[in-house]
């Protein structure tokens, strides 16, 4: 019989958007505006504004940009948004997903 293996449980709050994280973290620890911070990322204002709201998404060009300006990877910028992506869409199509029946491999 096959096993299954939860490789990550799921979150029990809604996960932080990465513009949270820049906002309230990032930017104050290094001191720097987000019109320098937008010129740095070579990015608009206006999509950096989107991001620091939690209007707009980090897409993957965003997460390389950010991750090489923090020293941390675009990795971790992107599994940001993707747990936020994935929590916002299983609570919205929470009654959609139980009607789906499991298909088991043979």
């Amino acid at each position: 019989m096959p096993r299954n293996y939860d490789v990550r449980a799921k979150p029990k709050m809604m996960p932080p958007h990465p513009g949270a994280i820049l906002r309230d973290d990032v930017l104050p620890a290094l001191g720097v505006s987000v019109t320098a911070a937008a010129k740095e990322l070579g990015i608009s204002r206006q999509l950096l504004h989107g991001i620091l709201a939690e209007r707009l998404p980090i897409s993957a060009d965003t997460a390389l940009r950010l991750g090489r300006w923090c020293g941390n990877g675009g990795d971790l910028w992107l599994a940001l948004q993707r747990d936020r992506d994935l929590w916002d869409a299983e609570k919205r199509l929470a009654r959609k997903l139980v009607a789906i029946p499991r298909r088991r491999a043979a």
